[in-house]
């Protein structure tokens, strides 16, 4: 597969790739192959969630696609995501501290298995004095038995040699924000970079995880911000930039990604490629972002003559199929009319 992979496009099964702009910060920047790649990419990842949805048998044609894992276009409709929305965060108590606990919790590990022993294993899984030495007991005896309690998709830092095991430091950091009653300062923020800043103030939380988790926050009732005001590009998204716009300063990535997001209907129509938006709702800044992500992953074996920052040329994760996909579940706010089998 180390080879230059042509998009397919309807009615064709080659396409030659239209020379793309983005212009934002005052100027025209020049942009790769990639980038046209990231649009078709879009595409064809949202179609296979439908297709998927609608049960069809062929998914898609792209070799790439068919065999290793990818993200969805839309970060909420991703398996973990969903299992996030529709069980931590509506599928509880809904009063602020309770939201932020549970929130926080699931996404300290990140991992629906861990979340579903802790909910059989302890009954109340609320905020409330003795909980945590309940959680690490459990997590524990997870560990003991060979289990993993972490995703792989976040690397958690370890918070040092002051503890025993790692997980033992992240519920000594959901106890200090508990503590602190951060959940209030996440309900009197006027802004998601402020929740933003509120995390990336907290021990272990990097730039990364607290756009991340306030994200995650804004997935509940305690904040209801835009997903179009503030973005913060990760590791990946930026190997994905630098693929895609080679002259273009990292310290200018957050800029190239809103106006990658603004500009997405004339991106797409440029490409000759139809879109299937969520249901009516547009890409935002956290799917464009984590779309840089997974460009730079497929562009490995798509583009290998384009070099990111890491380096990396392998894709890890094989694809394979989980099953028919449920009814999905987003947040209320956002009033989507969702219509699938």
């Amino acid at each position: 597969m180390n080879r230059s992979f042509e998009f397919p496009a309807p009615n064709s099964t080659e396409v030659s790739r239209p020379q793309l702009t983005l212009k934002f910060a005052g100027r025209t920047w020049k942009t790769t192959a990639v980038f046209a790649s990231y649009w078709y990419f879009a595409a064809e990842r949202q179609q296979i969630f439908f297709r998927r949805l609608e049960r069809l048998p062929n998914l898609t044609g792209d070799p790439i696609l068919q065999s290793f894992k990818f993200t969805n276009a839309y970060r909420a409709s991703d398996r973990v995501s969903q299992f996030l929305i529709r069980h931590v965060i509506y599928g509880g108590d809904q009063s602020p501290v309770q939201l932020f606990f549970r929130i926080v919790l699931f996404k300290l590990f990140n991992k629906i298995e861990t979340w579903e022993v802790l909910s059989a294993r302890i009954s109340d899984l609320s905020w409330r004095p003795g909980i945590l030495d309940e959680i690490d007991l459990v997590l524990s005896e997870m560990l003991d038995a060979g289990s993993r309690i972490y995703s792989a998709a976040y690397i958690m830092p370890s918070g040092g040699k002051a503890y025993t095991r790692k997980h033992r430091a992240h519920l000594v950091l959901l106890e200090k924000m508990m503590t602190e009653g951060v959940w209030r300062k996440v309900t009197a923020a006027r802004s998601m970079e402020q929740v933003y800043d509120m995390l990336l103030s907290q021990p272990m939380l990097g730039s990364f995880l607290a756009y991340q988790l306030a994200t995650d926050l804004n997935y509940s009732t305690l904040c209801d911000f835009s997903e179009r005001e503030f973005v913060v590009p990760g590791p990946g998204a930026r190997d994905g930039l630098r693929k895609c716009f080679p002259d273009l300063p990292m310290a200018l990535g957050s800029d190239a990604i809103k106006a990658v997001c603004n500009t997405q209907e004339d991106q797409f129509a440029a490409c000759g490629l139809q879109f299937r938006t969520l249901w009516g709702r547009q890409l935002q800044l956290v799917d464009c972002q984590n779309l840089f992500c997974e460009i730079d992953k497929y562009s490995r074996i798509a583009h290998p003559e384009v070099v990111g920052i890491s380096g990396r040329t392998r894709i890890k994760q094989q694809f394979r199929m989980r099953g028919d996909l449920p009814k999905p579940f987003y947040p209320p706010k956002w009033g989507l009319h969702i219509h699938c089998p």
